[in-house]
């Protein structure tokens, strides 16, 4: 670690933990764009990454302010818990190499994950922090610009350097290690942003977030964040079905299950025929699929070293010795069996079921659509886009930090929306009109779309 990544990563540890709640997840986000993995010290055989001090930092503080208290556990808490722990586990008990590596891991997802859980306290102040964060964005796009045009890395200082071409155009990748990553952060913020320029309140620095979002897929250049950002605008448009999700839901399962009955292929080569279009390295997806099923035996149980995969490809990793898993549900798979895939499949269930019910609760006590629905949809049309997202890459280096805030704030604010749909039930069953209309403004009942 630097002068300037010491400086720095001191800094933002004091915000998190001396700041108020949206300011400290503001400062967990400063480090995820300005702080690269390479900025990092050994300390008793564990390399602490920047954001690993800042979500060490944010969990102290939330545990400290009592911030998150056990009342507020959620099915989807259930969910993370038992997937991560599972992994870790079964990892543990079958292989005897990168146990420290695994527990760091773990640890990632538990720590950083409550953390947020505990920041992420009602819905104004999640709005204000991604109003807020559309500032970051902005010096950071000029930084990713400024690469795309002279082809060097401005984060090369701070062990940054990654140099990336496709079809002769340079692949930016910012203070990321992989092109695909910094892509998938535009196209997983953008149906936020999307959802925030439907409020008056704001929408100018919604549509530049919008703007920047879909500046940093371009300078990516990879088809993966491509395909989620088309899933993104499709997400988007189905808002005017939201009332009929269900037949959607069912209509879309008959559809792949037709297309798989034509096809002579199985049905995941669809990823290689779309990279056509997108762009991207399609084929090497689909075909990771098919290798897995064929070796299915030889890691449903309880996973299967990383090496063994080494005759699935013509081409290895060299840091691995084995294929490349560009792909989220097989690398659970491969770490601890099909246990560890189910609760991955159970974690995204958990997760479109959470808004499902919060989105209910907010149509039941709104007459007209508001503040609230357009963020839950978003953050259902983001959740979305990470389950695209993780057919084609795994989440490594500090990009975890966004999944694990995006996930918490599913959690909280279907959590806080259906406790507010209970409350308001209750109120107007008492005969407390007041306290109905105090509930309403708080959750953006009272601001509909003009």
């Amino acid at each position: 670690m630097n002068l300037f990544g010491a400086l720095l990563t001191s800094v933002l540890v004091l915000v998190v933990l001396g700041a108020p709640r949206r300011w400290a997840m503001l400062g967990m986000m400063a480090g995820v764009l300005y702080l690269t993995q390479s900025e990092a010290i050994d300390l008793a055989g564990f390399n602490m990454f920047a954001v690993r001090f800042l979500e060490l930092a944010a969990f102290v503080r939330v545990l400290a302010r009592r911030e998150f208290p056990l009342t507020r556990w959620t099915k989807i808490d259930q969910a993370v818990v038992w997937l991560y722990l599972y992994t870790a586990i079964v990892y543990w008990l079958r292989a005897s190499e990168e146990q420290a590596n695994v527990m760091g891991r773990t640890a990632d997802a538990l720590l950083c994950y409550f953390a947020f859980r505990g920041l992420i306290a009602d819905m104004p102040e999640f709005q204000w922090f991604l109003r807020s964060l559309v500032v970051l964005l902005l010096p950071y796009v000029s930084l990713i610009l400024v690469e795309s045009l002279t082809h060097h890395n401005l984060f090369s200082f701070m062990g940054g350097a990654y140099n990336w071409v496709r079809d002769e155009r340079f692949r930016c990748v910012g203070s990321f290690r992989h092109p695909d990553l910094l892509g998938t952060f535009g196209a997983c913020f953008l149906p936020l942003y999307v959802g925030l320029a439907r409020i008056r309140l704001g929408r100018a620095l919604a549509l530049i977030g919008v703007v920047l979002c879909l500046v940093i897929v371009w300078a990516s250049n990879s088809g993966g964040p491509v395909c989620a950002t088309v899933v993104a605008a499709v997400g988007w448009l189905f808002w005017r079905m939201r009332t009929r999700m269900r037949a959607m839901r069912w209509g879309m399962a008959a559809a792949i299950a037709l297309t798989a009955m034509v096809m002579k292929a199985p049905v995941w080569y669809l990823i290689a025929r779309l990279s056509l279009i997108a762009g991207g390295t399609g084929w090497h997806r689909a075909y990771l699929m098919d290798m897995a099923f064929q070796h299915l035996d030889k890691w449903w149980l309880c996973g299967m070293r990383i090496e063994a995969t080494s005759d699935w490809f013509p081409y290895t990793i060299a840091a691995t010795g084995g294929a490349d898993i560009t792909n989220e549900f097989i690398a659970f798979g491969l770490s601890a069996g099909l246990g560890a895939v189910a609760l991955s499949i159970l974690l995204l269930v958990r997760g479109f079921s959470g808004l499902g019910e919060a989105l209910a609760n907010v149509r039941s006590n709104a007459a007209e659509s508001s503040e609230t629905e357009f963020v839950l949809w978003g953050l259902g049309v983001m959740l979305a886009v990470h389950v695209i997202s993780w057919l084609g890459i795994t989440y490594f280096d500090q990009f975890y930090v966004v999944w694990f805030l995006q996930l918490a704030a599913i959690s909280s604010l279907s959590e806080i929306c259906v406790k507010a749909g209970s409350a308001i039930e209750t109120q107007e069953a008492a005969g407390h009109p007041e306290d109905v209309d105090l509930i309403e403004t708080e959750l953006g009942y009272e601001n509909p779309l003009p």
